[in-house]
């Protein structure tokens, strides 16, 4: 009976180990991310939330060059667009990939900035059967940021799994997925993933490893220790939303910005 327990404990212990990614030095930002993410050009609005985002930092861990094929996922109101776009302009290529019923929304933001963006392309995702118009095998990079929580809270519980599929079947072998959103601890009730916009690493990992990702490593760069999860409104509660308006709001913003996780994820070759 000793012998067994000792085993099992072992058993147990390697498979702690195992879940975990390699350590993950400390990338130093390429002169040409480093520049994108302080061009003048950015919205002064934006450029406030780099000290709660850590776009360079973010970046660099991830591996992104600008000689690559970007394709950010759900890109919103292009606030890392703005970085990514004039990143890979000339050299590389941005693809915004939003859901197929998003479309005109992103081609308005990117037509907006073309000048600065320079040639960008739209592509889709349909969250109902997981195809996309981005071209398998075609992307060096992909990348959401803050997006998979939206998916989670989709009343379809398969349309994540199907965009992570989907994330796969466009990345070239090699190739990086690259996740930031809302941090929730493993010790909070899951179900608070259908509703707080906080998600937990757990549930990220099962995803992509579900779609053939492998897991490269993870980064404490986007962390908010000052963040405790449990807010009234979910991660809305705090800036830049501010849901309860001037309810709270100092506490609030003493807070910041929510606690994140920062998750490399790689296509095998």
């Amino acid at each position: 009976m000793r012998t067994i327990g000792i085993a099992t404990i072992l058993l147990a212990s390697a498979a702690a180990v195992t879940a975990q990614p390699a350590a993950q030095q400390q990338v130093r930002p390429s002169a040409e991310i480093t520049a994108a993410v302080r061009s003048a050009q950015r919205s002064d609005v934006n450029r406030q939330r780099d000290d709660y985002r850590h776009p360079a930092d973010t970046l660099a861990f991830f591996g992104v060059k600008s000689t690559d094929t970007i394709v950010e996922f759900s890109p919103g109101s292009g606030w890392y667009t703005e970085i990514l776009a004039p990143l890979v302009k000339g050299k590389g290529r941005y693809v915004a990939l939003v859901n197929t019923r998003g479309v005109p929304g992103a081609e308005k933001m990117l037509a907006a900035k073309q000048a600065w963006f320079g040639a960008t392309t739209v592509a889709t995702v349909d969250g109902a059967t997981g195809t996309s118009t981005v071209p398998a095998g075609s992307a060096d990079v992909v990348l959401t940021f803050r997006n998979v929580h939206n998916l989670l809270m989709n009343e379809d519980p398969a349309v994540a799994g199907r965009a992570f599929a989907a994330f796969f079947t466009m990345l070239k072998p090699g190739g990086t997925l690259g996740v930031v959103d809302h941090r929730l601890p493993e010790e909070m009730d899951s179900a608070l993933e259908k509703k707080s916009g906080y998600i937990k690493r757990s549930t990220v990992l099962r995803l992509a490893q579900a779609a053939g990702f492998k897991l490269a490593g993870e980064s404490a760069v986007n962390a908010n220790p000052k963040d405790t999860h449990d807010h009234p409104e979910g991660v809305w509660t705090l800036p830049p939303t501010f849901a309860l308006k001037d309810a709270d709001r100092s506490k609030y913003a003493a807070i910041g910005e929510s606690d994140r996780l920062t998750l490399k994820f790689v296509k095998p070759k």
